[in-house]
């Protein structure tokens, strides 16, 4: 556990990487026991978990930190998910962001880079445009604070960007916005640094020099922010340098706070210890202070951020993603197993760079799986540095485009759904996403190595992780029916499936017994529409179930809120649904739909105290709409 810039690194044997989480789940199937071991210390520290042998003990495994005391909880399940939500409690409430950030964010470095930065930032929403792109964000790397080849943090290069508010302007009325990259080290040239450095606001050595460090481009030092006048120093530049020009948010980069030297001082809030004792601790706190920077400047708007690094706690404050992976289908296969380990971590609100980073581009059909994974994340966002300075868009291969925006348009349906269990994870800690033997703890071959994943309790997502494949096996799990989302065609649980796999969509099945919130409404670029139904899985025998979707304005701290709800229960005769509307919703108008070769929507108005019924082609179906 080391906090490090890994950038191109190996989904599948790199180590260590960029977050700083020292815990570890154990799970016994035999025993039908899990438990949690979570080393509360900032200190770098080693797992080694190959089992070595004693003669005296057997096999065991190791924990070991460079420094501090031996603190450590044991969390009991017995199981996982039991463990991981109540370590994610024991860490803190994670943030509940704005709905608009779980749209598509466009990204790359290329354009900020270009000398013509500005005009190449208008290209890509023109392009949007043109190909119907939906979007709803955009992480503006950190070519905008350049001063010749070096990159300066809150410095603007009006070269590039002439004019940034109306810059921020131009975004915002499209809809989208921007979320700006920080860096928390000064270059030693930076027009900032003697300021910073004379007001002791960086992290130095016992001579009073900073503490040097290697970084983008140039030698620099860290800020110290467990300084409280560098944490006002930092809350006041994100305020001038970004959001007084209309940037919403913050997009918290390269800070792993590397630092290799026992002589670099940390000034701890007045009682200075060696920096590298903590070095996850001066991540959070510059993610803590972006947030009051924005919450300050917009008290009546839930927050947006994201960071790269980051220790536990992290999830309190910021979205994440795996970092600056590599082009290549090994990628793609073993990142879903990354974010899986961050969700049991009590990280939820994760994602990938889609497409890769940094090395070759990928070609079209690795870019649509890769879209057809992230689709289902909660961060999605198409990001890149690519070696032959070529852009991941998109519109970048053109026989690709139509199943990319169809996949996003696929993502924005599914908003309802990916929101209410963000909402689920800020109030009951649930895991957004989740290996399947979290959910099916009593079937054995769901602990068996695998690549697939449940989103939520409901949908079961199996990604495309093999080039030229069009068609996948997925093992479904015991204890469940699972409707094709696409067919309608119900399989039983216990067996593996061979499912079709075109590049127009993504593997997904449902259980029996379920409803997805979806957002049913027509979808184009600038022109966002709500409408909202729910896909109804029904058991085909006897059964029942409730459902909901969490609904407010989507960005509003401490707004009016509400729900949808459906209470479905079923036998081989008819599907009964009552549909209650509670509290502020914002969708006037309710559609239901069975599955695919089986129904036909039924629509229901919104003022309620009616009934329809009609019939699904096999049984009668009746819908009760409450008053209210």
């Amino acid at each position: 556990m080391r906090n490090i810039d890994a950038m191109g690194y190996s989904a599948r044997t790199t180590d260590p990487l960029y977050k700083h989480i020292p815990f570890v789940i154990t799970r016994n199937p035999e025993a039908d026991l899990s438990y949690g071991l979570f080393y509360d210390t900032l200190s770098d520290c080693v797992f080694d978990l190959g089992r070595e042998l004693d003669n005296y003990h057997g096999a065991y495994r190791g924990f070991s930190a460079r420094h501090g005391d031996l603190d450590y909880y044991f969390i009991a399940g017995p199981r996982v998910d039991q463990v991981t939500r109540r370590f994610t409690w024991l860490t803190g409430r994670p943030a509940f962001l704005p709905r608009w950030g779980l749209g598509y964010s466009g990204s790359t470095m290329s354009y900020t880079d270009a000398p013509d930065a500005q005009a190449r930032m208008a290209e890509f929403l023109e392009r949007c445009a043109e190909h119907d792109i939906c979007c709803d964000s955009f992480h503006l790397s950190s070519g905008y604070t350049s001063i010749g080849a070096k990159r300066y943090v809150f410095h603007w290069n009006r070269d590039k960007f002439p004019d940034p508010t109306a810059f921020a302007q131009s975004y915002a009325d499209q809809g989208v916005r921007l979320c700006a990259n920080i860096k928390p080290c000064l270059l030693r040239d930076h027009p900032l640094f003697e300021d910073a450095r004379s007001r002791g606001l960086l992290i130095m050595d016992p001579q009073g020099e900073p503490a040097w460090v290697q970084f983008w481009d140039e030698v620099g030092a860290y800020l110290d922010f467990t300084n409280p006048a560098a944490l006002a120093w930092w809350r006041d530049q994100v305020t001038t340098a970004l959001l007084d020009h209309g940037i919403v948010s913050t997009w918290n980069d390269n800070n792993e706070f590397e630092i290799w030297t026992d002589r670099a001082m940390a000034h701890g809030f007045g009682a200075p210890f060696e920096a590298w004792r903590a070095k996850p601790l001066q991540t959070l706190l510059m993610i803590q202070a972006s947030r009051a920077a924005q919450v300050a400047h917009a008290p009546t708007q839930r927050p947006f951020l994201v960071s790269r690094s980051g220790g536990v706690g992290m999830h309190r404050y910021a979205q994440t993603w795996s970092g600056d992976n590599y082009t290549s289908w090994e990628t793609l296969k073993y990142n879903i197993k990354m974010g899986l380990g961050l969700a049991l971590s009590g990280v939820s609100n994760i994602g990938h760079d889609i497409g890769g980073f940094s090395g070759p581009a990928p070609d079209a059909e690795l870019l649509v799986r890769w879209v057809q994974f992230g689709v289902f994340m909660p961060r999605f966002s198409i990001h890149s540095w690519n070696d032959d300075g070529g852009v991941n868009e998109p519109w970048m291969h053109p026989q690709a485009t139509p199943f990319v925006r169809d996949l996003i348009k696929l993502r924005l349906k599914l908003i309802p759904y990916l929101y209410s269990l963000l909402r689920a994870y800020h109030r009951d800690y649930e895991p957004v996403v989740r290996p399947t033997f979290c959910d099916f703890p009593d079937d054995p071959l769901c602990a068996r190595e695998n690549d697939e994943m449940m989103l939520g309790a409901d949908l079961l997502v199996a990604p495309v992780v093999e080039a030229g494949a069009l068609a996948r096996s997925v093992y479904l799990p015991a204890g469940a029916g699972w409707f094709d989302v696409w067919s309608g065609v119900l399989h039983e649980g216990g067996r593996a499936v061979s499912l079709d796999a075109p590049w127009d969509r993504p593997p997904l099945l449902a259980r029996e017994g379920c409803a997805i919130p979806v957002n049913l409404a027509e979808q184009h670029f600038g022109r966002p529409a709500d409408q909202r139904g729910f896909w109804v899985f029904a058991h085909r025998c006897d059964g029942a179930f409730t459902a909901e979707s969490y609904e407010d304005d989507g960005e509003t701290a401490d707004g009016p809120d509400g729900a949808w709800r459906l209470v479905v229960a079923s036998d081989a005769e008819q599907v009964r649904i009552a549909v209650e509307r509670r509290g502020v919703v914002a969708s006037t108008l309710l559609i239901l739909i069975l599955p695919a070769g089986e129904a036909r929507a039924i629509v229901v108005s919104g003022g309620g105290g009616a009934e329809e019924r009609l019939s699904d082609g096999r049984r009668q179906v009746r819908v009760a709409v409450a008053a209210g």
